[in-house]
């Protein structure tokens, strides 16, 4: 299968957790093992936020804010790519084009953000596009998609199904902001939808997830 797993910051590295960080890059390597071909977009979680909220306060322009956040996202990449070893691209890919490089190549691509404006779930639809990936899956900091914010509503429902039709409806922004936090951007969900790529949503405190999803076991949420 061709997959994009999409990391979110809010996993890894908010705080920066290094044994989630290895037992991520231990089920990476056994998907790649498996002959899976396998791209990840890591988020820059917190520490990226930080640091739009420091350029905010500067008086820095909205695309200087992005920036700065995809300079975080892409240390991250780095470390993950360093923790994959020979499996991955050692040099993070800036653009789709160099990601689909790393990828014929036969290696793990892993990369943060590409551009400003575009957020890293954005990012993973289009690498998804690109190699026409079989599946998206977002590891994220909740079991899946909810009926309402789950972190504000004790009585929050979680989401077996989803189709694309009807994400927008659990979904609180329609358009891109710097630091935008929420299930999955609203971009990405335009690209997805008009591809059809089927997405999962889980949660990525549990490494075995990513084994389930690719499975096809019942675990998050699944959009299609």
């Amino acid at each position: 299968m061709r997959i994009v797993i999409r990391l979110g910051g809010s996993v890894v590295a908010t705080p920066v957790n290094a044994e989630l960080i290895s037992e991520h890059a231990k089920i990476l390597k056994k998907l790649k093992a498996e002959g899976h071909t396998l791209a990840v977009v890591v988020g820059g979680g917190a520490l990226a936020r930080e640091f739009i909220k420091i350029a905010k306060e500067l008086g820095l322009p909205e695309k200087d804010q992005d920036d700065l956040a995809i300079s975080v996202s892409r240390l991250y990449a780095q470390l993950f790519a360093k923790m994959l070893g020979a499996d991955a691209c050692q040099k993070i890919p800036t653009s789709v084009e160099e990601a689909a490089e790393c990828l014929k190549g036969g290696k793990i691509a892993v990369l943060g953000g590409l551009k400003p404006g575009m957020t890293t779930d954005a990012v993973a639809a289009i690498v998804a596009e690109r190699i026409n990936a079989d599946m998206l899956i977002k590891a994220t900091d909740q079991e899946g998609v909810y009926n309402k914010d789950p972190k504000k509503h004790p009585d929050a429902v979680k989401l077996d199904h989803l189709t694309f039709e009807e994400l927008p409806k659990v979904l609180a922004e329609n358009r891109h902001k710097a630091g935008l936090h929420q299930i999955l951007d609203p971009e990405a969900v335009k690209i997805l939808r008009v591809k059809r790529i089927k997405v999962r949503i889980l949660n990525g405190f549990k490494p075995e997830n990513l084994l389930l999803a690719v499975e096809g076991k019942p675990v998050g949420t699944i959009i299609e």
